[in-house]
């Protein structure tokens, strides 16, 4: 066997021990080393750059699926919030999540990269994208239980760290900052295509500062909100430093019906200017993954109508400022509005490439009645589907992590909201977010969903909320802002879909022209369906209330209203649900591992 055969065999080996002793008492065992030696992996930069690539895992396809969690999106999924607001969890239910086997292959690395004939400023790269690793997965670990063990080494059965109560999040968060430290320091500019650099890097201190300065301000159950500003502070100065020195911009060719989609449905995002680190595919070489499973239609998700709520008009205003707003149809409140809307979600006159006519959203019961566009590919050629590039990190949020930082610590001004949130506003062509305006005139819908947000600030700091909701939607943040905003209360509102005011003709592709029509539960639909003005059928849906035989079911039943996804009552215990339970089997194993919170 050559060494490259062997090395490769180790790095399996390396891969299945971390998932074969993950669930075993000796969690943190160290690897056979009859079949792993650090004499025989450990030699060149060769080696260490094997190791860390084993380690490498990005967004794929499957963030656009990820909002399932929240309030953007109605899902028919058992996801985990929603069987906790809706059960009764406790750590024997909620089993997931305290797995050590990464940090077990992070660990090892780092504490055998310093055998490899190298020289130091090689090393240390490795080293800082190591412990880049580490912070990240030491992050999650916080975000999902607080207080965690800190472990720095691989550990040998019998070693009393192994039976070690949690450390306190403070302390677990400064040894984050100070592997983040590291890499910053040391992490390279150039690395191969699709591997993190020193700007990778910056992105995610900047997003770990932000989150956990956000989170302790505005949960006083951790005692922590005096410390809240010092990561505030630090998400602050990371984000200037990568708007000064990185190079990067808003990608924008002055087409604001299109820029912003180009980022989810490109085939090369790796020349693009806002683009700091892309999962690049090409089924012509055999890298391949098609995104639009689950993505677009009725399969476990569709948007909710607060999400489309959400957006500005085209003029800037707010759409729940129209005093009638609520019982807008389809068509109509697609009028007008910020050109995200019609780039994220499938529009009135939307036409996928497989028919020869605008699509007609088709209505289920459980579901919105609105279709995802972010992520999806328009296409029925397969090499384009499963060759399409996802955006790990763009400079947007970057820009809007900035932009909060600074609203956060009472030092945001103008010039400030021109070189960020403006610069997402002209892309699009939406009028600019003025500082004096907002905070003159605070959203009372916004004020009511966020209403610990307070202060002199607090106008912006709900539209800076707005935009990263509508910037960055579908893209695996959401879930996460909710929980540091201490917004937990808004996962309790089902999400609701499209209105109808009852049985009827309605059109639903801007046309004018009837498409689809609403009848009373109970009543047959015709073998022979009524024909539209163009000579199309039109499509027949039964409405009633929600558990009934109808197709759709309506907040009213036929009398009509918002299209109902769910009636399970949903309740979010504060501060219980923003963390989760050890699992009780690893209690049982580790006695000094206490619940947290009210978990039991």
């Amino acid at each position: 066997m050559n060494q490259i055969m062997k090395k490769y065999k180790i790095l399996i080996l390396i891969g299945i021990a971390a998932t074969a002793l993950s669930c075993q008492k000796d969690f943190l065992d160290r690897y056979p080393q009859t079949s792993i030696t650090p004499d025989v992996f450990f030699n060149t930069e060769e080696d260490l750059a094997l190791y860390i690539n084993g380690m490498l895992s990005m967004s794929n396809h499957g963030m656009y699926l990820t909002d399932q969690s929240t309030d953007n999106l109605a899902t028919t999924a058992a996801v985990e919030m929603k069987n906790i607001m809706t059960g009764s969890p406790s750590s024997q239910t909620i089993t997931g999540g305290w797995d050590w086997g990464r940090l077990r292959t992070i660990n090892y690395f780092l504490e055998n990269y310093r055998r490899a004939d190298v020289t130091a400023d090689v090393a240390n790269h490795y080293a800082g994208l190591a412990r880049y690793y580490r912070a990240i997965f030491y992050h999650n670990m916080v975000k999902r239980f607080s207080d965690v063990p800190w472990y720095s080494g691989t550990l040998n059965p019998g070693d009393e760290e192994l039976y070690k109560a949690q450390d306190p999040r403070a302390l677990v968060m400064d040894s984050v900052t100070a592997d983040l430290d590291f890499a910053l320091e040391n992490v390279r500019e150039s690395v191969p295509s699709g591997t993190p650099n020193k700007w990778a890097v910056a992105v995610m201190d900047a997003k770990i500062a932000l989150y956990e300065g956000t989170y302790r301000k505005y949960h006083p159950e951790l005692e922590l909100q005096s410390t809240a500003d010092a990561f505030l502070q630090r998400a602050v100065a990371t984000a200037e430093h990568i708007m000064a020195e990185g190079g990067f911009s808003i990608h924008n060719t002055g087409n604001p019906t299109s820029d912003y989609a180009a980022l989810f449905d490109s085939q090369d995002l790796t020349s693009n200017s806002e683009m700091i680190l892309v999962n690049s595919y090409d089924q012509t070489e055999n890298v391949s993954g098609n995104q639009n499973t689950g993505i677009f239609g009725n399969y476990e998700q569709s948007p909710s109508r607060d999400l489309v709520q959400t957006y500005l008009m085209a003029d800037g205003s707010r759409l729940t400022e129209q005093t009638d707003y609520a019982t807008f149809g389809f068509v109509k409140e697609f009028e007008n509005r910020d050109p995200r809307l019609a780039q994220t979600l499938a529009y009135p006159g939307w036409q996928r490439a497989q028919d020869d006519a605008p699509y007609v959203q088709f209505l289920a019961k459980n579901f919105s009645g609105y279709h995802q566009l972010k992520g999806y590919i328009n296409s029925t050629d397969q090499v384009i589907l499963n060759s399409s590039d996802v955006p790990v990190h763009r400079y947007a949020e970057v820009l809007l992590l900035l932009a909060e930082a600074k609203a956060e610590l009472g030092t945001l001004a103008q010039g400030d909201l021109d070189n960020t949130v403006n610069l997402l506003r002209d892309r699009v062509a939406l009028p600019h977010l003025n500082l004096s305006w907002a905070n003159a005139n605070p959203d009372p819908v916004q004020a009511a969903n966020f209403p610990n947000v307070d202060g002199s600030n607090s106008g912006v700091i709900l539209e800076i909320r707005r935009e990263r909701r509508v910037e960055l939607a579908f893209e695996n943040t959401r879930y996460d802002d909710l929980m540091r905003w201490h917004a937990g209360k808004l996962l309790e509102e089902i999400p609701d879909g499209m209105y109808f005011p009852g049985v009827g003709d309605y059109d639903m592709t801007g046309d004018g022209i009837p498409d689809i029509r609403l009848i009373p539960e109970g009543q047959t639909i015709p073998s022979e369906r009524e024909r539209n003005e163009l000579g199309v059928p039109l499509v027949y849906y039964t409405i009633g209330t929600f558990g009934g035989g109808a197709t759709v079911f309506l907040e009213n039943g036929v009398s009509g209203g918002t299209m109902v996804t769910d009636n399970r009552e949903r309740t979010f215990l504060e501060p219980k649900y923003y963390y989760r339970p050890i699992p009780n089997t690893q209690v049982v194993l580790n006695p000094n591992l206490k619940q947290l919170f009210d978990w039991e």
